[in-house]
C-alpha cells in the first residue's frame, strides 16, 4: 500500500494544530462585538468561508522553531490573520470582488460601507491584540508592514491600467502589499522568543522571499489556474486593469498589434468577453506565463536559503518544504 503523502502545508497544520485551535478560538472572541451585531454576522460568514490561515501558522512555526515557550504566540497569530482579514475586506471594495475564498465576497452579501468598516474594526482589533504582547518591537514590526501594505495597495492602484508599468514597480507592489505580512509574521515570532538578531533577519527574509513567490504564484493562476481551487474568477486581475508579472513581460515583448490591444483592454478600459482569451494566447506565445514560472521558482529557491544558518529541525524543514510547494501549484 502506498504511504499517503501529506503536503508541507497540511503538515505545519498538523505540527502545530494545538496552538492553531487556540488562535482560532481567539479570533472567533475577539471578532464579535457587543454593540454592533452585523460585525458577528460579517465575522461569521469570513470564517465559514474558510481560509489558509497561512500566516498565523508561519508566526507560530517561527516562535516554536526559536524556543518560545509561552502563550503570547497565539496573540500575534491572531493579530496577522486580523490583519489580512482586514486587508481582503478593503481590496475587495476598490477590486469590486464578487468571490472571495469561492463565495460571495462581503461587499457583494452586504455592501461596500461594511466591508470597509468591518475592515478597520478589525484592524482596530488587530493593534489591541498587539499592544496585550507588551513589546514595543512587535508593535513597531507589525504596524510598519500595516503602513507597507496600505503603500502597496496604493502604489497598485496608481500602477493599474498603465502599461508602462515595470519590474521594478511590480516587486515595489507585491513587496508590499503581501510580502510585508509573511515577513513580519516571521519576524515577529522570532522577537517573541528573544532570538539573536541573525536568527531574526533569517526569518523575515524568509517570509519575504515566500511571499513575493506566493504572489507571483497567485498572478500566474489568475490566467491559468482551476477557478474553483483559486476561489475566484480567473481572469480578475485583467479585467480588473492590474499589471501583474505576465502581462508585464508580455508588454515589454509586444509587437505593434499586440501593443494596440494592451493599450485598448487596459488603458482604454474596453474589454469584451473574447478578450480574456485573446490575453491568454499573447501571454503563451511570448512564454510570459514560463518567464513568470521561472521567477517564482528563484523566489522560492531564496526563501529556502535564509534558513541555512537556522539549526535543523522538523518544523524548519516544513518552512523549507512550504516553500516549494507554494511554487508547486504552478509547476
Amino acid at each position: 500500500m502506498l504511504k499517503k503523502v501529506i503536503n508541507p502545508y497540511e503538515k505545519l497544520k498538523e505540527v502545530l494544530a494545538d496552538d492553531l485551535s487556540k488562535v482560532s478560538e481567539l479570533i472567533k472572541e475577539r471578532m464579535q462585538s457587543k454593540h454592533a451585531p452585523l460585525i458577528g454576522e460579517i465575522s461569521s460568514h469570513l470564517i465559514g468561508s474558510g481560509g489558509k490561515r497561512l500566516r498565523p501558522l508561519l508566526t507560530l512555526a517561527a516562535a516554536k522553531i526559536c524556543g518560545y515557550q509561552g502563550e503570547l504566540n497565539i496573540h500575534l497569530a491572531a493579530t496577522v490573520e486580523f490583519i489580512h482579514t482586514a486587508t481582503l475586506l478593503h481590496d475587495d471594495v476598490v477590486d469590486e470582488s464578487e468571490k472571495r475564498r469561492g463565495s460571495s465576497s462581503v461587499n457583494i452579501l452586504w455592501n461596500n460601507s461594511s466591508s470597509v468598516l468591518v475592515g478597520d474594526y478589525l484592524f482596530a482589533r488587530s493593534f489591541q491584540l498587539m499592544t496585550e504582547t507588551g513589546r514595543l518591537d512587535v508593535l513597531e514590526t507589525l504596524s510598519n508592514a500595516s503602513a507597507n501594505i496600505a503603500e502597496g495597495e496604493v502604489l497598485q492602484l496608481s500602477a493599474s491600467e498603465d502599461i508602462t508599468t515595470d519590474e521594478e514597480v511590480y516587486y515595489k507592489i507585491i513587496r508590499g502589499k503581501t510580502a510585508a505580512l509573511f515577513s513580519a509574521s516571521t519576524e515577529v515570532g522570532a522577537m517573541l522568543a528573544d532570538a539573536d538578531k541573525d536568527t531574526i533577519k533569517a526569518l523575515a527574509s524568509y517570509g519575504d522571499a515566500l511571499g513575493v513567490c506566493f504572489q507571483i504564484v497567485d498572478d500566474i493562476l489568475d490566467f491559468v489556474g482551476d477557478g474553483d481551487k483559486v476561489g475566484k474568477n480567473l481572469g480578475d486581475d485583467f479585467r480588473e486593469r492590474k499589471l501583474t508579472l505576465p502581462m508585464i513581460h508580455a508588454i515589454s515583448k509586444a509587437d505593434d498589434k499586440e501593443l494596440k490591444f494592451w493599450e485598448r483592454t487596459i488603458v482604454d478600459g474596453d474589454q469584451n468577453s473574447k478578450d480574456f482569451e485573446k490575453a491568454l494566447v499573447i501571454l503563451k506565445s511570448r512564454s510570459s506565463i514560463n518567464y513568470s514560472k521561472r521567477v517564482a521558482n528563484k523566489w522560492s529557491k531564496t526563501a529556502k536559503k535564509a534558513l541555512t544558518d537556522i539549526p535543523g529541525t522538523p518544523l524548519k524543514c516544513i518552512l523549507e518544504e512550504l516553500s516549494d510547494y507554494v511554487v508547486s501549484r504552478v509547476n
